[in-house]
């Protein structure tokens, strides 16, 4: 819990009664028009020329503009959402009324203007308008294009968890246990009588949750009660999540955060994240210090420009770093209070957002690439002064932006990307046990990759590691790969202007000729495998299948083709499971991104593979907290993959799966940590004591597991001190 001081809302000057303030805009055509040619009394107070008349407005612009500056880009000032000042109180407006209304009542027949009342021609709604506009603009802080460094009044003061009590307790998720407190624990906080007597385990608990979210229609629904026990009892969410991940996991990330990321803004109640907008880049340390959790180790970072496969959401897109966060403590058990979603807010270009009036960020396009690249130096240069130690995990920023921010901060601070490196570790680890099951030899298999983004190209860049690390070289490696975009093959005689992340993959050996659909490409190449990140859904035809299927009957019996269509969510793979199933009479070797049930045709059962991330960047940050890493190198990310493959249990090979079952993560991406520790120490990045290492060394990889188990979250402990009271 915390409190903290506040600054009063700006005052709002209701200078309706001073007509002289008045600006331009204000002022009827009728009561100028009047005004010119009625007065001619300089002489006394109540008449006006038609001069001072002018000057005054000119005053109250000048006036308006000093003391309310409005800006174009906030252009969303008025919707209701927006946190404004009340508008001038309506008795302004009766006492004009009256006014007006007596001074009919008493003018004499020659209609002299002494005896009106100035302002009865006054757009009293326009004063209330643009007094609503300009307070806000105050009260915002950031409207204008130009401003110095926010300077705040006062630090937040933090209530310790030691010392709160009552109703301060239970209001702070991270501390409340709901009906989990002992009986010394509800007399030592004053919570006799806040809660019922009853007493329960997390497990007790959470049954009644999961009736709850049983009880729910729809994904979005039943996300958002999640949401609600998150933001009550942290400890709970956690406990329900972990025990029931195969059902939960998809809603609080792929494939239902998707629809939450489209509808964001609309189901916003409460603040998960941090929030930076462009328009605050000079106060990114004041902000970061903010956040209510001292010193977070790991973040994830999105800018929203190309989220999932829905492209750009904008400030709606921080639903995935929320969700991205949940499983980092889930699957790996990194603390809650330890994470920190973030996004930055650099405009969209997405006309739906901009136009709707309930968007929660920037109302404005996108500022240009150097623009945003100047912010995001600024971000990662104050991310390292504020919180030194904390591990930057970017996620779903467009492909070019992408590949280059990983490349100008990789060396200089602890970050890396998932969907490039996380995405490729994940598919790396399934593809090795894939190599072993499709009896296609490793140097035969030929892969083409539907999709050339940054996950595509990622992906690939990973499995060429692979190869080199079975002795082929780089070019040899390299010449198995075959990426397929929009415009067909990806060949340097193409004549078109290559990205330059597709460059290294351009073929040469196309002898001029130009392939321009999928199915082209596997007749001309013949693959054993098929990987998709093109987030189109259905893109994996039954003739595409098919061949694929064809060209690997062609090398000999008993091989089985290998299919990836890894796009998410579920509405953007490129086929399912029951389709890649039929469509290669059962030899398919399958592993999709977003989650499909198992299928069972003429008594036989068929087991998907799921190559979701979540295999792999828990663990992989969780080593490199641990290694107190001061970079997060290829190496590493390699590591993660190969850990990954070696964690799979005899049950699952022998059920042909080439990941582990879901609820077995957390064991796997202990697995993994072991690992990226370990080659973090002989990378030389790791900063943790010599000393560590020797002892660690002299038991083996039980020592290393166990310290790993000791410094991970898990909310199981509290039902055991529930248990021995019950």
């Amino acid at each position: 819990m915390y409190k903290a001081s506040l600054s009063p809302a700006p005052r709002i000057m209701a200078f309706a009664a001073r007509p002289s303030r008045l600006p331009t805009s204000v002022v009827s055509p009728a009561l100028a028009h009047h005004l010119s040619s009625t007065c001619c009394c300089s002489s006394t107070p109540r008449h006006l020329t038609t001069t001072a008349v002018a000057s005054a407005a000119a005053q109250a612009t000048t006036t308006m503009s000093a003391h309310y500056p409005i800006d174009s880009s906030a252009s969303d000032a008025s919707t209701q959402r927006s946190m404004s000042p009340s508008p001038v109180p309506s008795t302004h407006t009766s006492r004009t009324s009256l006014s007006l209304s007596s001074s009919r009542r008493s003018r004499s027949p020659t209609h002299r203007f002494t005896n009106r009342n100035p302002m009865a021609a006054v757009n009293v709604a326009a004063i209330q308008e643009a007094m609503k506009m300009a307070a806000l603009d105050q009260h915002r802080g950031y409207a204008q294009d130009h401003y110095g460094e926010v300077k705040q009044d006062q630090a937040t003061e933090y209530v310790d968890q030691g010392h709160a009590a009552g109703y301060q307790v239970l209001r702070e998720p991270l501390w409340n246990k709901g009906l989990s407190f002992t009986p010394e624990e509800r007399i030592a906080k004053n919570l006799t009588g806040l809660i019922p007597h009853a007493m329960e385990s997390l497990q007790t608990q959470s049954l009644r949750a999961m009736k709850m979210i049983e009880s729910r229609q729809t994904n979005i629904d039943k996300y958002l009660y999640l949401s609600g026990v998150k933001s009550q009892n942290v400890d709970l969410f956690y406990r329900l999540l972990m025990d029931n991940i195969r059902d939960l996991m998809p809603l609080v990330y792929t494939p239902t955060i998707g629809d939450v990321c489209l509808q964001y803004s609309t189901l916003y109640t409460r603040p998960e994240a941090l929030y930076i907008s462009i328009k605050q880049r000079r106060s990114i340390r004041t902000m970061l210090r903010n956040w209510p959790c001292n010193n977070p180790e790991i973040c994830v970072v999105t800018d929203g420009s190309r989220i999932l496969g829905l492209g750009d959401l904008g400030v709606n897109g921080v639903g995935i770093s929320i969700g991205k966060l949940s499983l980092y403590t889930a699957a790996a058990g990194i603390h809650p209070d330890k994470t920190l979603p973030i996004v930055l807010d650099c405009g969209t270009d997405n006309e739906t957002n901009l136009k709707d009036p309930l968007y929660l960020g920037l109302r404005q396009k996108r500022v240009p690439v150097s623009v945003q690249q100047e912010f995001m130096d600024e971000f990662m240069e104050a991310v390292k002064e504020v919180y030194p130690n904390m591990v930057v995990q970017f996620e779903d920023f467009e492909s070019e932006k992408a590949f280059r921010y990983l490349d100008r901060y990789r060396n200089t601070h602890r970050c890396f990307n998932d969907d490039i490196q996380g995405t490729g570790a994940v598919v790396l680890g399934g593809y090795i046990g894939a190599v072993n099951l499709s009896g296609v030899p490793l140097d035969e298999q030929r892969l083409v990759f539907m999709g050339a983004g940054s996950a595509g190209v990622g992906v690939a860049k990973q499995l060429v590691e692979y190869y080199t690390k079975r002795g082929l070289s780089e070019a040899e490696a390299r010449d198995k790969f075959w990426l397929v975009d929009t415009k067909g093959l990806v060949t340097a005689d193409r004549g078109d202007n290559l990205a330059d992340h597709k460059k290294y993959f351009a073929r040469t050996d196309n002898d001029g000729k130009q392939y321009k659909s999928l199915e082209e490409v596997i007749a001309y190449v013949k693959p054993s495998a098929l990987v998709g990140l093109t987030a189109t859904f259905g893109v994996f035809t039954e003739p595409v299948i098919r061949a694929l299927k064809y060209s690997v009957d062609a090398g000999g019996p008993n091989r089985r083709p290998i299919l990836f269509p890894l796009s998410n969510p579920l509405t953007k793979a490129e086929c399912t499971f029951e389709q890649a199933v039929k469509w290669t009479e059962g030899t398919v070797i399958f592993a999709s991104g977003s989650p499909f049930s198992q299928l069972t045709i003429d008594d036989v059962t068929y087991f998907p593979n799921q190559g979701n991330n979540v295999y792999v960047f828990p663990g992989l940050g969780l080593g490199a907290i641990l290694a107190k890493a001061t970079r997060v190198t290829d190496e590493m990310v390699y590591t993660s993959a190969s850990a990954l493959a070696g964690s799979l249990n005899a049950d699952e090979i022998a059920k042909g799966l080439i990941y582990p079952r879901i609820e077995r993560v957390r064991e796997a991406s202990i697995i993994v940590a072991r690992e990226v520790m370990k080659t973090a120490r002989r990378e030389g990045v790791s900063t943790l004591p010599e000393s560590l290492w020797n002892e660690w060394e002299e038991w083996g990889d039980v020592a290393l597991t166990s310290y790993i188990n000791k410094q991970i979250y898990d909310p199981k402990s509290f039902s055991d001190i529930v248990a021995s009271h019950l």
